[in-house]
């Protein structure tokens, strides 16, 4: 029976000899040790296996590094900044592309010199385009076809504020001599009209012609809005708020509205702003819309839409694919015009109607001229607007 050798008793599973014990034929070992016990013989774990530290027999060379937390909060905030701009950049072309460029302010003849600040021709128009008939009985907008200006607003953003003048509709103008629009023919003045007749014949570039050529004042930039644009913006905003100072009630319009605060969904707020014969006269009317247009805009520019992507998509694709605006208006010149009607809200500016002389044939309005053109001057040369409007 062969001799067995006992030591402390390890045993080893490397091939390799330990150091100093009896060795057998090279890169053999005996299969016992002289006792001694090494941290990287463990399983997995010696100095054989690649000097691995991480073996059930090495433990850890070394604790691992603590997270660099400034470092992760840089990148984060990179990313939210990249991602924020991407986000925003696209939103502005996405919108920007779906504006309706119809209008051509270049061709209008005989155009004033412009002065300080910017002005904007607001139009509502009774266009009925993209409605159906369910939507033009429950709009109560009847089925006339074609389109014609149902409100006219002069809205100026200048160095001492915003001014809005409302034009009334039955305003007694001179419609100057035109080249139309589409046919290229010269039309001779048809003389004194109704403001809203200029639209009538030529559309947006005659409406600005002629209220160029009666106020002396340049239209920097035009935008129009239907009935049906109209009330998906107020329903895409969520409604508007409005305090109603009586009640009204109008079978031509559709108005059934109680006094008092409250919230004015399209179909109440379309109603609301096209009243005329409860309101008692076309500068009544104009007041209304001027209400209304200044609290819509002051709604629609609150951060609660503007911020919240699942209410600024639904508002900027309600508005913007009805918009016509001329062929030079931009998204940021538009979003400037709704911020500015939004300033008269607030009471940084001026709100009225254009000066009134009395009546004129056919029912009209005359304007006070000495008035109006002072009211022009102040406009154009950046004063403080100090005339009185009806």
């Amino acid at each position: 029976m062969p001799t067995t050798q006992r030591g402390g008793g390890g045993y080893s599973s490397g091939y390799a000899p330990a150091p100093g014990g009896p060795a057998g034929p090279a890169g053999y070992d005996s299969g016992y040790n002289t006792g001694q016990v090494y941290a990287g013989s463990g399983h997995g774990g010696g100095p054989g296996r690649g000097g691995d530290q991480g073996g059930y027999g090495g433990g850890y060379a070394g604790a691992r590094p603590a997270p660099d937390w400034g470092r992760r909060v840089k990148i984060g905030l990179i990313t939210l900044l990249v991602v924020t701009l991407v986000w925003s950049v696209g939103t502005y072309f996405w919108a920007d592309s779906k504006l309706r460029r119809e209008v051509d302010l270049g061709i209008v003849q005989d155009r004033p010199e412009g002065g300080e600040g910017t002005t904007y021709l607001i139009v509502g128009s009774d266009s009925r385009e993209g409605l159906s008939d369910t939507e033009k009985k429950e709009l109560h907008t009847g089925s006339a076809d074609g389109k014609r200006t149902d409100s006219m607003i002069l809205l100026h953003d200048g160095p001492q504020g915003v001014t809005m003048v409302s034009l009334p509709r039955d305003s007694w103008v001179t419609i100057p001599e035109f080249t139309g629009s589409e046919s290229g023919k010269d039309f001779p003045s048809p003389g004194a009209r109704k403001l809203n007749a200029a639209y009538s014949m030529d559309g947006a570039p005659l409406l600005v012609r002629t209220v160029e050529y009666n106020t002396g004042l340049r239209i920097d930039h035009y935008a129009e809005i239907g009935f049906g644009g109209f009330a998906e913006i107020v329903d895409a905003v969520g409604g508007v708020e409005m305090d109603i100072p009586r009640d009204i009630k109008d079978k031509n319009s559709g108005a059934d509205l109680k006094k008092g605060r409250q919230t004015l969904d399209g179909a109440q707020a379309l109603a609301f702003v096209r009243n005329r014969y409860e309101a008692g006269s076309d500068l009544e009317r104009t007041k209304n819309q001027q209400k209304f247009l200044s609290a819509l805009a002051n709604q629609a520019a609150t951060p609660a839409t503007v911020l919240n992507p699942f209410k600024l998509y639904p508002t900027m694709g309600a508005g913007l694919d009805t918009l016509i605006v001329d062929e030079d208006m931009s998204l940021w010149n538009l979003a400037t015009m709704f911020w500015a009607m939004k300033g008269v809200t607030g009471g940084e500016g001026v709100s009225m109607n254009m000066p009134i002389a009395g009546s004129a044939p056919q029912g009209s309005l005359k304007w006070d001229m000495p008035k109006v053109k002072k009211l022009v001057e102040q406009l154009k040369n950046g004063e403080k607007v100090t005339v009185k409007g009806d």
